[in-house]
């Protein structure tokens, strides 16, 4: 068999591109249909709002570490999410003193801003939920669906608790019900002491992309770990520490699963549809195992992707995918799938 005869080809006209490094988006750039500050009894809390205010609300809640832009701006720019963004209008709630560019707390809190530094306590979780009230009484809203990560699950999910007659359905990503376990609070106890000083040490960076992300992911997706590691350097450190103080001290939901017909009106639980999802290699996988187990199975659905604990980040395509059955369960389909098909 003869040779194959290898000519020189001459590549011409070649151009080397330099990758955009990708970096995660910030407010004062971002096209928003509405920004607010909300008066509540525990100080303002940042309102940030896409969509026509007639369509139904889609209400969400971030993690510690995270606002509304760094937690959610990805996601709702999915592709796939756009059908959803069409269909209602999602009002993104940060925590108090959360939000890009707040003033170190207690400053910026209207009546009570002349409370000493040393003095100023943060509003506890059960506090925190009350302050959705006020914010979704202003914008008008009668019910809404909440999709909440984390801390911000934990806080939606006492709303509803509180609350279940505003609260259609519930969204839970990393989702908790215990108080905190005795390691989770001595990382987190030492973490909010730096924090609370003015302090951003390579510990409490550490701490917060495991919180995130989860060994797994740290090791193998470099790219979207060092996104977030240089984010980390735009936080406020003192008004982190006061979220993390409060997020350690939670107590515990007090759910139970109550199967005996006879027992169950009586049982506390949520009364609305509820959504709770994990990631395999998620630092909170044993979290929403547990929670799974307290909720009731005639209204909730646990699922289990195959990512980390950033799922909005990690696996968006298969969580706006169950995010739209969901939707779709809840009699939002028919509309939902009209703007699919483009009619």
């Amino acid at each position: 068999m003869a040779a194959e005869k290898l000519t020189n080809v001459e590549l011409e006209s070649i151009r080397l591109l330099d990758s955009k490094a990708r970096t995660v988006p910030s407010e004062t750039i971002a096209n928003f249909d509405l920004e607010e500050d909300v008066s509540t009894p525990f100080g303002p809390m940042h309102v940030i709002a896409h969509g026509d205010r007639r369509l139904p609300a889609i209400v969400t809640y971030h993690d510690i570490g995270l606002n509304s832009t760094s937690c959610f701006q990805s996601f709702f720019n999915y592709p796939d999410m756009q059908a959803v963004m069409k269909s209602f209008c999602v009002y993104h709630l940060n925590a108090l003193g959360q939000q890009e560019s707040a003033l170190t707390l207690p400053l910026g809190l209207g009546t009570v801003q002349d409370i000493p530094a040393a003095e100023y306590v943060y509003p506890s979780m059960d506090q925190l939920a009350e302050m959705i009230l006020p914010v979704v009484d202003h914008f008008k809203i009668k019910t809404f669906i909440g999709l909440g990560v984390g801390a911000g699950a934990n806080v939606l999910s006492r709303f509803a608790l509180l609350y279940p007659g505003r609260v259609d359905a519930l969204v839970l990503i990393n989702g908790n019900v215990t108080q905190a376990g005795w390691i989770e609070w001595g990382y987190q106890k030492w973490n909010a002491w730096y924090l609370k000083s003015g302090m951003m040490t390579s510990g409490v960076e550490e701490y917060l992309l495991w919180h995130w992300f989860g060994n797994k992911t740290m090791e193998t997706n470099y790219d979207l770990v060092h996104v977030y590691s240089e984010y980390i350097k735009s936080l406020n450190p003192v008004n982190l520490g006061h979220f993390v103080s409060t997020y350690i001290k939670r107590t515990d939901l007090g759910i139970t699963r109550e199967l005996d017909p006879m027992k169950k009106s009586s049982a506390k639980n949520f009364s609305c549809p509820v959504m709770l999802v994990g990631g395999d290699n998620s630092p909170h996988l044993d979290d929403t195992v547990e929670m799974n187990g307290r909720l009731d199975p005639t209204n909730s659905t646990w699922m289990k992707f195959e990512c980390g604990g950033m799922i909005l980040e990690e696996a968006p395509g298969k969580l706006s995918e169950a995010l739209r059955l969901f939707l779709q369960g809840m009699g939002y389909g028919t509309f939902v799938h009209q703007i699919l098909r483009g009619t």
